[in-house]
């Protein structure tokens, strides 16, 4: 379970999910079947098959729990609780099925994609980014039903999970329907397979769920419903160190937990199918700038460039258009890309960026209403960022500030998704901890080299506490400035946004 702290201030994980440099180069300005095909080549490189019984060995690294309990239990989907006590618990290797009868009893094998479509064959029947590690009865009970929205239940697991009739639009059969907490996650590998695998979808079976063309690779009512669970739940930090464990493992990625976008640049409204007979739903997508429309004139010149797209009005200061990285670009120095006020909110946010001419690697600081939310990292490749889970409601307004004052930095592929939930800001921390403006201030922040700067009155601080955006708490230190009146170590922690609580007082931190 996640500890119920609902330490979600200004709450965003860095959720750069560790590509190697340049993994995703090819498919930089595609969109529709033709990103699809790129992604499907990509990820379809470095595969390595470790066959059927190699899963059991790819799950001591990749469907261990460290982000609920962080007990080096299974992180099971259909058990796992993410508020209250979970049913029971999984030792890895130990646990591992075996017989079961009841819940509880052992983990075995869970073919998101059922592999009766694809009569079990290879590398399909042992691709770990597919396959995760659950409890045998709620495997079993799911048998080879699609995904869907369950109406009245006839099955369901300890943790929610549901079986029963389908009561999503365009298809009235028997669906399985995982709790709200992993939908999206069940969303990205499913598109994870129909896009490694779209040139066999023709010789599987459908399962009422997979299509029979390379594009869009799903049956509409089942496109549907996975666009949903995509975007109601975004990509967890659970996910981004399964898919860099599976990298690990088995030497390819999933690019939808790497670039969420992906999803909307694809299956979105104004993708491009290319000979596929379904129509893509209404994009999902809230802003997406590939500054085609920016002006040109005095191209070489740093100025203060204007110029609206799709309703929103952008500014660029200290900016020149000359440069490009697809095809236009905007290129700032010492300045900053400032969206005007957008509605519908921002959930996640992906941009290309690219150092121009000499200088050195570097960050711009991403700010959503004047608050950071995270950090876009340059340098001399072209490379592509996801910040996932910004989830900020309401109107918004987009900052890219850079962080030098002389690197000469071009941005293009502006996009970010929609956000109409809860959102993740201050009406929502608990008064157990909440966020406050107080006289301590952390200074440099993002951190750096594993040591926090305290400005303000600290030599009477008795005790500090990091939090992660989970509530979880993940180093204890009392009397933090015994030896130092100004500074703490602290161990290292995944890149990300923390909660550094000082006796009474609570501020925000971040990792680079």
């Amino acid at each position: 379970m996640k500890k119920p702290l609902l330490l979600l201030a200004f709450a965003s994980i860095l959720a750069n999910a560790q590509a190697p440099a340049g993994y995703y180069n090819s498919a930089n300005g595609l969109s529709g079947a033709s990103l699809k095909t790129a992604l499907s080549t990509i990820i379809t490189n470095g595969h390595q098959d470790k066959g059927y019984n190699g899963l059991w060995t790819g799950y001591k690294t990749t469907d261990i729990d460290k982000n609920y309990e962080n007990d080096g239990s299974i992180l099971d989907i259909y058990s796992e609780k993410p508020v209250g006590a979970d049913p029971y618990k999984f030792t890895p290797v130990t646990n591992q099925c075996g017989t079961y009868s009841v819940e509880g009893n052992c983990y075995n094998r869970e073919h998101i994609v059922p592999q009766s479509l694809f009569n079990e064959a290879s590398p399909m029947v042992s691709d770990i980014n597919f396959i995760r590690a659950t409890d045998g009865k709620v495997n079993g009970m799911r048998s080879n039903y699609p995904f869907g929205k369950v109406g009245t239940a006839t099955f369901t697991s300890k943790n929610g999970s549901k079986l029963g009739n389908s009561v999503s639009s365009g298809y009235a059969g028997t669906v399985f329907e995982p709790i709200d907490e992993f939908k999206g996650d069940v969303a990205r590998m499913i598109f994870y397979f129909v896009t490694r695998y779209q040139s066999k979808l023709s010789t599987f079976s459908s399962g009422n769920m997979l299509g029979n063309t390379t594009f869009p690779g799903l049956q509409t009512w089942e496109l549907n419903v996975l666009l949903s669970w995509h975007n109601q739940d975004p990509v967890s930090q659970a996910e981004i160190n399964r898919n860099n464990a599976t990298y690990t493992y088995q030497g390819n990625r999933n690019p939808f937990i790497d670039n969420p976008n992906y999803v909307n640049q694809i299956w979105g409204s104004g993708s491009t199918g290319g000979g596929g007979t379904t129509t893509p739903p209404t994009s999902t997508g809230c802003a997406n700038e590939t500054f085609e429309t920016i002006p040109t004139a005095s191209t070489a010149s740093y100025l203060t460039r204007t110029w609206s797209n799709s309703g929103i009005n952008w500014t660029a200061t200290d900016a020149r258009t000359d440069q490009t990285i697809s095809t236009k670009a905007i290129t700032v120095r010492d300045g900053a890309l400032t969206s005007s006020s957008s509605a519908n909110g921002i959930g996640s946010l992906t941009v290309t960026t690219q150092l121009k001419f000499t200088g050195s690697n570097g960050t711009f600081n991403v700010k959503v209403n004047g608050t950071t939310v995270g950090t876009v990292p340059y340098n001399t490749n072209a490379t592509t960022t996801t910040i996932s889970n910004i989830n900020v409601s309401g109107n918004v307004v987009v900052e890219l500030e850079n962080t030098s004052t002389s690197n000469r930095v071009a941005i293009d592929n502006l996009s970010w998704t929609c956000y109409s939930g809860t959102s993740r800001q201050v009406q929502n921390v608990s008064s157990e901890l909440s966020l406050e403006q107080n006289t301590l201030q952390i200074s440099p922040n993002p951190i750096s080299n594993n040591e926090i700067f305290v400005k303000g009155e600290t030599q009477n601080i008795k005790k500090a506490e990091i939090y992660n955006l989970q509530g979880k708490v993940v180093q204890t230190i009392d009397q933090p400035f015994k030896n130092s009146k100004n500074s703490i170590r602290i161990k290292n922690l995944e890149q990300g946004v923390y909660l550094l609580k000082l006796d009474a007082s609570t501020l925000k931190f971040i990792v680079k």
